[in-house]
């Protein structure tokens, strides 16, 4: 694939279905290779939207109005980041030659549902998971954890349609499955009246391993496995993460094995995020997105190529390299705050924690449980970055702005 000239006729022009903040890093990957981008997002001012080439803002569930601005700006590229898009229209847009989706609509149209993600990798390819069921109605979920073969207690709670943790619950006992059922319905982005139960896994930890299919110098498809990613997530949603995760020979072996089956069997090119449990050597598949992970942003302090050009790279088809070249650590940054335009203070004593480094992702709106940054810092060894992260994490300071 040759690149152009962006903004010319020449130009090689990439189109990204949401712009927060792992876009907005795809998008400066892509355009430090001199690749043209148009970010879309459903609110102006996306983290991704201030440094593209152009800005759109459109309902992309709806796949009338998706069609119609794809046929406008005429992408070589169309590339999802966020599940909450008119997949059946990138099928029938890939379909009829119209445009090439990342790594491909069947991919971006599976993943973006639980149901279709996990049934492919547990029905079809075989492969671990914890034992599940889904559900329409609060009586269905009840049914589906207390009936005679049901998940039983504790068990976990999602939406089928949802991103980041969101709508996701732990439940312990039959008073809390209610509030379950109402958060996994708030949480939802589309799908609002269906859920998946799962069995809850008592796990020693969970790994994001980050798989890179790109093209090899013979121009064949080639699978490449970035060291594990550990992380820790409170309600669903990861605060922290760290790289590398120490696996036995036997648990890393494995975890790859299920990484390259289930993104064999989506196929295309570009980076996933392939999300698994761990107990001793014991492994189960959690989840994948096929794109760049929240918790890999790690990889901004940890790789020589970080996640974003590691996407950026293969979907291009350009040659990759996942090596490791530091031990480190990320930690969110949360609003804190309700409001708009809000300020962030102390970012020069944050900074001056050995070894650190912020991401400020400029998102217009904040509210308390908003990520709105994230802190990096290497170290010694992991213990050492983890603790430098959350220092530097905890150290900025956002504030509301004051009123006119």
């Amino acid at each position: 694939m040759h690149i152009g000239t962006p903004l010319s006729a020449s130009a090689t022009r990439v189109m990204l279905l949401g712009s927060g903040e792992l876009g907005k890093e795809v998008i400066i990957a892509l355009q430090r290779l001199g690749v043209e981008v148009i970010a879309v997002d459903r609110y102006d001012g996306a983290p991704g939207q201030q440094v593209a080439h152009r800005a759109q803002t459109i309902d992309m569930s709806d796949g009338n109005v998706l069609a119609r601005l794809i046929d406008s700006e005429k992408p070589d590229l169309v590339v999802p980041e966020i599940e909450a898009i008119a997949t059946e229209t990138l099928l029938q847009l890939e379909r009829d030659g119209v445009c090439r989706v990342i790594p491909n609509a069947r991919a971006a149209h599976l993943t973006m549902n639980r149901e279709g993600i996990r049934r492919l990798a547990a029905e079809e390819l075989k492969l671990p998971t914890s034992r599940y069921a889904f559900a329409d109605s609060l009586e269905q979920l009840r049914a589906a954890v207390e009936g005679p073969r049901g998940i039983g207690y504790p068990c976990v709670v999602k939406p089928v349609m949802s991103s980041s943790g969101k709508g996701q619950s732990r439940v312990d006992a039959a008073d809390r499955l209610e509030a379950a059922w109402l958060h996994a319905a708030r949480g939802a982005r589309v799908g609002k009246g269906r859920v998946i139960v799962e069995s809850l896994i008592e796990f020693d930890y969970e790994i994001t391993l980050l798989t890179v299919r790109a093209l090899d110098q013979s121009g064949q498809v080639a699978t490449h496995f970035c060291a594990p990613v550990g992380h820790r997530q409170e309600q669903g949603d990861y605060v922290e993460s760290w790289q590398p995760q120490p696996m036995s020979p036997v648990a890393l072996a494995r975890a790859r094995d299920i990484a390259a089956a289930v993104t064999d069997d989506l196929g295309g090119l570009g980076l996933f995020g392939v999300e698994c449990f761990v107990r001793g050597d014991e492994v189960w598949f959690s989840e994948v997105s096929p794109r760049p992970h929240d918790t890999g942003m790690v990889t901004l302090v940890t790789q020589r190529h970080n996640e974003f050009e590691l996407h950026a790279r293969a979907i291009l088809g350009l040659p990759v390299d996942v090596g490791l070249r530091a031990t480190g650590a990320s930690a969110v940054i949360y609003g804190g705050v309700e409001g708009e335009a809000i300020r962030y203070e102390d970012v020069d004593a944050a900074l001056r924690v050995p070894g650190s480094d912020l991401r400020l992702f400029g998102k217009p709106v904040s509210f308390p449980r908003r990520r709105m940054g994230v802190a990096l810092a290497e170290g010694a060894d992991v213990d050492e970055a983890r603790a430098r992260a959350r220092d530097c994490a905890t150290r900025v300071r956002p504030v509301a702005r004051p009123e006119d």
